[in-house]
């Protein structure tokens, strides 16, 4: 496994949360959605424009944008 950024995981490609870098509000906020370490994460796929990723986690898909997902690290699983 490697750890890489929420931001730069590719379509389908699946891992856990390692840690979320984020503090006050904003930390707060991603961590109210659910998205707390050791919580396993598949992103489903990006807008046109690559902003924003939708990701599912804990049976249920949501919605983040890049500058989000920056806060994010996940460890994650190589696509073939």
């Amino acid at each position: 496994m490697a750890t890489m950024l929420l931001r730069h995981m590719a379509p389908n490609q699946a891992g856990v949360i390692v840690k979320v870098k984020a503090t006050g509000e904003l930390g707060r906020r991603i961590r109210d959605m659910g998205l707390v370490p050791g919580t396993p994460i598949q992103v489903q796929g990006r807008a046109p424009l690559k902003d924003p990723v939708a990701v599912r986690v804990r049976q249920f898909t949501l919605t983040l944008r890049n500058n989000e997902a920056d806060y994010i690290l996940v460890d994650v699983e190589k696509i073939p």
